[in-house]
């Protein structure tokens, strides 16, 4: 699975948290992807830092490209958990959100997957059990050679550390191949935790995307084995 676009999928949580480095981040991100040229896809809310990602990268004259299920245009848009606040889902309808493109989709796994073949790299902020699900399937899928991206970890007040622990607890049982504790790349920031409210997250995470580098892939399986027996030049196809 392969983009030319070099857009960059954020994954980010639609309720803003408790700390300040966390909009901050957001909305650090944002500005750099629009200053790097790349499109953002994301889940296409406008609620929590999703929202503040996305406004950041309009703010910058950069595009954006929202992936929505139809339930959720049905159902009014995403909710912000922590308040209970829903946000309209479909940007079209919001004022000063016209720019953004929304591509509606059948189901939550649709929109995943139209997020990773729209994009050229994978970026995640602070979120709760969607954002913890996105980020691990695109490391399986990099896991087991359906795709060769970047996936980068913003890493805001150590909110990934036990993410990261728990990776290193895999490898060491015996779950985790070595080689493949490397896959996310985490950027931890300034040390001084204080630092983190004013720290440039989003050069750093266009750093990282810059620097990164392709891992030798050792592919298990024919991805772009059909079991209608056709083949297809996208291995996601064939999921």
């Amino acid at each position: 699975m392969e983009s030319s676009s070099g857009a960059v999928a954020v994954y980010c949580a639609s309720s803003v948290g408790k700390q300040a480095a966390y909009v901050h981040a957001a909305r650090s991100l944002g500005a750099a992807i629009a200053a790097s040229g790349r499109p953002l896809v994301y889940g296409g809310g406008s609620q929590g830092i999703m929202g503040e990602v996305s406004q950041a990268v309009l703010k910058a004259g950069g595009d954006v490209i929202g992936v929505v299920p139809q339930a959720m245009v049905l159902s009014g848009g995403e909710v912000d958990i922590t308040k209970g606040l829903r946000g309209p889902t479909v940007a079209l309808k919001e004022v000063g959100r016209e720019k953004v493109q929304t591509i509606v989709v059948n189901s939550m796994h649709e929109r995943k997957l139209e997020m990773a073949k729209r994009s050229s790299g994978f970026i995640a902020l602070p979120g709760g059990y969607g954002t913890f699900e996105e980020v691990l399937e695109v490391v399986c899928w990099s896991h087991l050679g359906i795709h060769a991206k970047p996936i980068i970890i913003l890493n805001v007040l150590g909110y990934y550390n036990a993410l990261r622990e728990l990776i290193r607890n895999g490898v060491a049982e015996g779950f985790i191949p070595p080689k493949n504790e490397n896959l996310i790349v985490f950027v931890d920031g300034p040390s001084a935790r204080e630092a983190h409210d004013t720290f440039e997250w989003g050069e750093a995470a266009i750093e990282a995307l810059d620097s990164w580098k392709r891992p030798e892939q050792t592919h298990f399986y024919n991805w772009t084995t059909r079991k209608d027996g056709k083949t297809s030049a996208d291995p996601l196809d064939a999921i």
